[in-house]
């Protein structure tokens, strides 16, 4: 069951009418549902960032709540359009073209069924095949959002085995044949605002590292088979227990390890970035 609730999703960004035309066609389909934005602002075109932001938000929201999120570089394609449940009982409204990936990594999603993109769309928008965040995905997400249609009446299904998923496996804690503590791991997104890297290491897994605030750990950032960042490092409990443009090691607001500056920008300062090419290793020394 849905809570009226509408929360969007897109790499529009907020200088044209994109964003507003979906809030609009919300709003005509039922304007006693509350929509909301995740973020306009993921890079255009870049599916993993959707799928990170999508994952890092969604369990804040209540049961029921309805996810559209459109980062679609394939638009009017074959690709499918679904509706997907979460294990907690979100829906996501969304191309299936990698986006649910981080869910599915952690095993988030219980099922999904196909958008018929003939049929279930915004009447009067079959000539348009470029705006399906408008004409399929805003559309359906409100008509699900407000209750005049349900999850069970989009017939068909889909496994969930048979979604499109990006290669994402959290990272892990492993021990050399010499004995050494490591994490190794992916560099998934950047703190936009503020220059950190966020990892794809959960923090379950560093703490089998037996560290404690203070210790020392050796990081290694790389992009593809290029070292581009090789320091020790203190693992901290917050910014300020390093001194103003001193790096660090951190557990992020999504409980995986991360990379900082106080009052700086690791990403500016390392010339490092985030993404499936960007891998890190933490060495814990003897």
């Amino acid at each position: 069951m849905t809570n009226k609730h509408l929360v969007l999703q897109t790499d529009f960004g907020l200088q044209d009418g994109a964003v507003s035309s979906m809030r609009g066609v919300a709003y005509s389909v039922a304007n006693d549902i509350v929509v909301s934005d995740l973020t306009h602002g993921i890079t255009p075109f870049n599916i993993f960032e959707g799928s990170f932001r999508l994952f890092q938000t969604f369990s804040y929201w209540q049961k029921g709540t309805v996810f559209v999120s459109v980062v679609d570089p394939g638009v009017g394609s074959k690709r499918l359009s679904i509706i997907a449940k979460t294990t907690a009982g979100h829906y996501v409204v969304t191309p299936d073209n990698g986006t649910l990936s981080h869910l599915l990594a952690h095993g988030l999603i219980e099922s999904a069924r196909v958008i018929d993109e003939n049929t279930q769309r915004l009447p009067g928008s079959e000539k348009s095949s470029t705006f399906h965040g408008r004409d399929i995905y805003a559309f359906n997400g409100a008509q699900l959002a407000s209750g005049q249609v349900h999850y069970e009446d989009y017939v068909q299904e889909i496994p969930v085995t048979d979604l499109v998923n990006l290669s994402i496996e959290p990272g892990k804690y492993q021990v050399t044949s010499s004995g050494q503590s490591t994490l190794v791991g992916n560099i998934d997104i950047t703190d936009v605002n503020f220059g950190s890297l966020w990892s794809d290491i959960p923090v379950s897994e560093f703490e089998k590292m037996h560290v404690k605030y203070g210790d020392i750990l050796r990081v290694q950032i790389k992009h593809l088979d290029s070292i581009l960042f090789d320091q020790v490092l203190p693992y901290v409990h917050t910014f300020t227990d390093v001194e103003p443009g001193e790096p660090l090691i951190y557990i992020d607001s999504v409980y995986t390890v991360a990379f900082g500056v106080h009052t700086g920008s690791f990403e500016q300062t390392y010339h490092v970035g985030a993404g499936q090419d960007w891998t890190v290793l933490v060495v814990k020394e003897s």
